[in-house]
């Protein structure tokens, strides 16, 4: 099954961590940066909060994530949402 099958219809949040990922690709060609600008422009790009930080924080002391990592998973775990990635650094996190 294809991801924007499963995605289908699911209201999508991305870590500002993540937005910032996509965009900062040194050689993004200018279609890719509008194609990625327009699926940004469809989703809810979430900040961080205090809860956001508190989470991030126990999850790079508990698990040895990077801070990025760290900020994606507790935003994750701050709006209670699954976390969907292929990134193996992820694997031990829990998912609601």
């Amino acid at each position: 099954m294809r991801i924007a099958e499963i995605l289908n219809q699911c209201q999508i949040y991305l870590s500002f961590i993540s937005e910032l990922e996509l965009l900062s690709f040194r050689k993004l060609s200018s279609l890719e940066e509008r194609v990625i600008k327009d699926f940004l422009n469809d989703i809810i790009i979430i900040d961080i909060n205090e809860k956001i930080k508190d989470f991030s924080l126990q999850l790079r002391k508990n698990n040895g994530l990077k801070l990025p990592d760290a900020i994606i998973a507790g935003t994750a775990q701050y709006l209670n949402v699954p976390l969907l990635t292929a990134d193996q650094e992820f694997k031990n996190i829990e998912n609601p």
